[in-house]
């Protein structure tokens, strides 16, 4: 669906050169793990990043994309986005076109979700395209068949716009059609654990001082007994 380019963020003021790497999305543990390892991104030392490009085959998509996107957000939207058919990819393109819900990659998954609050009409690309569907497909008006030719189509689809808030997209016309907008995400909590990603080298950071904290605990709790010295009394103490 896409790659961002992920970036080693402590490198780069060390060294002044990008050290990162594209990923593709979706992905898995696995493969963040392996990318990570490779631009040095260990948890420790280095274990920060910044996404510095994108590159999409969904129209328009990288432009509202940032530099600090959380991958888990970033994997679960790529994941929703691979469960669309054509059709409605090329309504997203859309409306992510007329500048509707692409505030946020939270916008982005919701809007996913929410494709029906919209009307497309792929291939209408100016007014007069829309007056004449709307005359005659929709009927929208009754037209005797000697007048037809008369009709000011380009005037009756501005009209169409102005009143719909409608906007033309390289593929085709969209509006709002007032349905009402759900909002399914809230925030990284509602990511399904499966497109749970970025936590890799964190979750191990975290198990290292766990370890450290019960070892202190347990020798707070039994203190390990003194060590007997068989080496008998020293010359000092003769």
């Amino acid at each position: 669906m896409f790659e961002a380019y992920v970036t080693n963020l402590g490198m780069y003021p060390e060294r002044g050169v990008e050290v990162g790497e594209y990923l593709k999305f979706p992905t898995t543990i696995e493969e963040v793990q392996a990318l990570f390892s490779r631009i040095g991104i260990d948890g420790k030392r280095y274990e920060e990043y910044f996404i510095t490009d994108y590159q999409s085959d969904v129209l328009g998509l990288y432009d509202h994309l940032g530099e600090y996107e959380s991958l888990d957000e970033l994997n679960f939207l790529a994941h929703l986005l691979e469960e669309m058919t054509p059709d409605e990819l090329e309504k997203l393109e859309a409306v992510m076109d007329a500048g509707e819900y692409t505030g946020s990659v939270k916008d982005l998954i919701n809007l996913t979700q929410n494709l029906d609050c919209f009307e497309f009409y792929p291939g209408v690309k100016d007014e007069e395209e829309l007056g004449r569907m709307y005359i005659l497909e929709f009927e929208a008006l009754t037209v005797p068949e000697h007048l037809i030719d008369y009709i000011d189509y380009e005037a009756y689809g501005r009209d169409v716009r102005i009143n719909e808030g409608g906007h033309f997209a390289p593929g085709g016309y969209v509006f709002d059609n007032q349905s009402k907008f759900i909002e399914h995400y809230t925030g990284l909590d509602d990511i399904p654990e499966e497109y749970r990603i970025s936590h890799v080298h964190a979750r191990d950071e975290k198990e290292e001082t766990r370890s450290i904290l019960e070892t202190i605990k347990q020798f707070k709790e039994a203190p390990p007994v003194p060590h007997k010295d068989k080496a008998g009394p020293s010359h000092e103490g003769r």
